[in-house]
């Protein structure tokens, strides 16, 4: 059921809405400063932490599952109430940030799916025996 789980997602976004409001107090800017990715990362967070200790139930998980997909068209919608083009008048900070971030993000790629390839190519083991059909040259990975 989808009304599962509306209690968790709504603690994390009013927690997360709350604390971009005080990064931007504290920053001297009157805005909210990532509310909405403090509250996402809240979110991916305890329901990996509730999984793992099997605290979430069946129908929590599905109800929150729902909500997350949600989040990407409310996260469009306000990015869309955003001044952009006030932005880039204050100056080219906007766009110097923006590529910094994308090419940083670029160079992480490489490096962590290296590291994602490396732990999963040593967890293969491989079984030389045939797991019936018939006869022919068939490895069996697991």
């Amino acid at each position: 059921m989808v009304i599962f789980g509306v209690a968790l997602l709504s603690i994390c976004m009013l927690t997360g809405i709350f604390l971009g409001e005080m990064m931007g107090l504290s920053l001297g800017i009157e805005a909210n400063v990532g509310g909405v990715g403090i509250a996402m990362l809240m979110l991916v967070l305890i329901v990996d932490y509730l999984k793992k200790r099997d605290k979430l139930s069946k129908a929590a998980q599905d109800g929150v599952g729902f909500w997350s997909a949600m989040y990407i068209p409310i996260v469009i919608a306000m990015s869309a109430n955003q001044n952009v083009a006030g932005a880039l008048d204050g100056g080219p900070l906007a766009i110097i940030t923006g590529i910094a971030v994308v090419l940083i993000s670029w160079m992480f790629v490489p490096i962590l799916s290296k590291s994602k390839s490396q732990t999963s190519s040593e967890n293969i083991t491989v079984d030389n025996d045939i797991i019936g059909g018939k006869t022919t040259n068939v490895r069996n990975i697991k």
